[in-house]
């Protein structure tokens, strides 16, 4: 056997040694990186392993057979997600969360035919819940189709996550190779410094070259950039324009294409969020209409509804339809819509390191909101205490009141019989026998409904108090920090011109905050001046040391980007720093211009909706809440029940049984409904405009949803109120005129 000559070694191991000695000129060794990427992935991406770990065991039970389309599609979804699955496993999973709710369904339904001792077939067919089977049979489809699709919208989520870390990624690269030409060190420096997901994929390009699945650096980066050709030409275009920067012999137009590289983002990312304004007017608005109005609208017809249909329409068909279905598919349709947003400015990890983000995470909040909101769910659930347990005996009250007894003889001077209801009763069950079984219905009293409305009181004020107390200190620093980006911009201009000067920035810090009396910027800078001269830290840990260091008390990713780079450029000198800090305040201020304009071109919109979410659907369903309580009155002062034949004047004979108040739905029901229906919708609307107006923003988005719960429930609520008690005062003073 011929031994291999020096040639055919250098050829075969020559792409792994020059690999190594690349990855050892900016200290990352392989196993180093291995292992941090292994690591990052676990910590910042949970959903993602938690998909992998359902795809690895229900995925895997069975294999199905893929098409080499479908394989090829979903295995790119796969890897743009960070996914370490096959795509058989993926559909598998899908094909097994089918099979896994239909056949819950069939037994359960099976179980209650069972248990209810159906024998015959029509026994069987007469008890067998079809509604609930087929609410089943329709979220085993949909739930198909979801996890089905999972991968793409995965895909599609960290596509949108990581547009948002584009514009700061370029900026870091542009700004580092102003000093350094040297694409490595740069993409490195990026990565560090960059957040969740985007720093996960820049390592992934040096994971790429480790793993020798390429030899160079700039061959994994291109491949990665493929992955955004559908999706972000400028992003590519961009960092073309940064590679070619390094053949540039001349420094002024080498620094010139690397500001053209920036500015390229930057065009892109207002060109796609201003076609996203003008995209998302239509469909908003339509599911403003579709989930709001109209089904509000409808909630008026449901008591006349319920007595034509002679008790086929129950309560529960309408806590069904309004708070599940009709919740669903509004937030369907938002979050379709929302999913096309172009990136977002999303939370940074700077806000886990203030001194209040302890409450933001505590649950003791749900503890104390739940002691206080108490009284108000036992206030709601007085009627159903009052009919079913017996705590009217041991304190010596009847299980119902007239208006009398309680002083509110304007709304009917008659007398209250337990069980036989009617308009006199202020609760008003009412008990027939049909079949020989006795059955009870109710309540149907303007008491009752009265006390329904504390039911959504209470749940809106559990949310509104809880979020109160989570976000009540931390929103005065996003506050605050909003502030201090808004000054920014002189600011960071005035540093630039310090160092400039030959100042160090030790003493630029404390010269510049003398220099901005009155604004927040001063608290900033004093804060980092303090830190040095009196804790004495680094500029570096005055900044940003997890105890004490400025930046906790203003958690922003625009800041943290800027003095990453004040910090890492200052090592190349005063002259290399100040001019960083210069090309920051150019791009502070056109980002600072593109927001404006976004937000005026959303101005209209996002106007519209807190309007209609917080004003116009609270108004219109408290005033339903009213006509459902004046046509309870209506139909128990008229008593159609026991009216017949053509002895009576103006009433045909066939309207007793079609009218019987029995069967309608009970108001009580149908206010708790409506009032639920108004929390979920100010919830996903609430989520929706912040979405739109800032992107993904937990605490915003918290915080915003406690104030417009506040203003929306305490409309609905005395609107309702004042609707209950006019329009039935009304109903019971004609009505009586009539009779007399």
């Amino acid at each position: 056997m011929d031994r291999p000559n020096v040639d055919d070694v250098l050829k075969k191991y020559g792409s792994k040694i020059e690999s190594n000695m690349r990855m050892s000129d900016y200290n990352a060794s392989s196993s180093v990186w291995s292992a941090e990427y292994v690591k990052f992935k676990q910590e910042m991406a949970p959903d993602l392993t938690r998909f992998e770990r359902w795809c690895r065991s229900l995925g895997s039970i069975i294999k199905i057979n893929v098409s080499e389309k479908d394989r090829v599609r979903v295995k790119r979804q796969l890897e743009i997600a960070h996914l370490d699955i096959e795509p058989w496993q993926a559909l598998t999973l899908s094909f097994m969360s089918f099979l896994f709710v239909f056949l819950f369904g069939l037994l359960s339904s099976v179980g209650y035919v069972l248990i209810k001792g159906g024998t015959s077939f029509d026994s069987i067919i007469s008890t067998f819940p079809f509604l609930y089977f087929f609410l089943i049979l329709v979220f085993a489809i949909f739930l198909f189709y979801f996890v089905n699709n999972y991968p793409a919208r995965l895909a599609n989520k960290w596509r949108l996550k990581a547009s948002s870390q584009m514009v700061p990624a370029i900026l870091y690269v542009v700004v580092y190779m102003r000093h350094t030409s040297n694409l490595e060190k740069a993409i490195s420096f990026a990565s560090e410094h960059l957040e969740y997901p985007l720093a996960l994929d820049f390592k992934k390009v040096f994971y790429n070259v480790q793993v020798g699945k390429f030899s160079t650096i700039k061959e994994s980066l291109d491949n990665y950039l493929e992955t955004w050709r559908d999706y972000s030409v400028e992003f590519i275009e961009s960092f073309h324009l940064i590679e070619s920067s390094l053949y540039e012999p001349d420094d002024a137009r080498r620094i010139a294409t690397l500001e053209k590289a920036l500015q390229v983002v930057l065009d892109g990312v207002y060109d796609k969020m201003l076609k996203f304004t003008h995209n998302i007017r239509s469909p908003l608005t339509n599911v403003y209409m579709l989930g709001v109005v109209l089904p509000t609208l409808a909630l008026a017809l449901l008591p006349l509804a319920s007595t034509m249909l002679q008790g086929a329409l129950k309560f529960y068909h309408v806590f069904l339809l309004f708070n599940l279905i009709v919740p669903f598919f509004v937030f369907y349709l938002t979050d379709n819509v929302l999913i096309k947003r172009p990136g977002g400015h999303g939370e940074t990890e700077l806000l886990e390191r203030n001194p209040y983000y302890y409450k933001y995470r505590s649950k003791s909040s749900y503890f104390i909101a739940f002691l206080i909101i108490f009284p108000l769910l036992i206030i709601g659930l007085l009627p159903f205490i009052f009919q079913y347990t017996p705590f009217p005996e041991l304190v010596g009250l009847p299980k119902d009141f007239s208006y009398s007894q309680l002083g509110l003889s304007i709304f009917g001077d008659g007398e209250c019989v337990i069980g036989k209801g009617g308009t006199n009763c202020f609760f008003d069950f009412q008990t027939r026998s049909i079949n020989g079984v006795n059955i009870t219905n109710g309540p149907f009293g303007v008491g009752a409904l009265l006390c329904s409305l504390f039911i959504p009181l209470g749940i809106g004020f559990f949310f509104i108090l809880t979020y109160n107390i989570r976000t009540k200190e931390l929103i005065k620093y996003r506050d605050s920090t909003k502030q201090l980006e808004d000054e920014f911009t002189t600011s960071l201009f005035q540093l630039g011109n310090r160092l400039g000067n030959g100042m160090p920035p030790e003493l630029a810090f404390g010269k510049v905050a003398e220099s901005s009396k009155g604004l927040k910027t001063e608290d900033f800078f004093r804060r980092v001046n303090y830190n040095i001269y009196n804790n004495g830290m680094s500029v570096e840990r005055a900044i940003f040391d997890r105890g004490r260091g400025a930046i906790i008390t203003y958690p922003s990713n625009l800041i943290s980007t800027s003095m990453k780079i004040l910090i890492e450029s200052s090592k190349k000198g005063l002259k290399v720093a100040a001019l960083s800090l210069m090309s920051i305040s150019e791009y502070v201020k056109n980002i600072k211009k593109i927001n404006d304009r976004l937000k005026d071109l959303l101005a209209e919109i996002v106007s519209d909706m807190k309007s209609n979410m917080t004003f116009l659907a609270p108004l219109l369903s408290g005033i339903v809440v009213g006509l459902a309580a004046m046509i309870t009155t209506i139909l128990n002062k008229l008593d159609l029940s026991e009216l017949g034949g053509e002895s009576t004047v103006g009433i045909p004979s066939a309207l007793p049984a079609l009218f019987d108040v029995f069967y309608m739905i009970p108001p009580y029901f149908i206010q708790v409904a409506v009032g639920i229906y108004i929390i979920q919708i100010i919830f996903i609307l609430t989520g929706t405009l912040v979405a739109v107006d800032a992107g993904e923003d937990k605490l915003q988005k918290t915080n915003k949803t406690g104030k417009n719960l506040m203003r929306g429930l305490l409309l609905y609520f005395f609107t309702a109120l004042l609707g209950v008690l006019a329009l039935s005062l009304l109903s019971s003073l004609v009505l009586g005129n009539v009779a007399g």
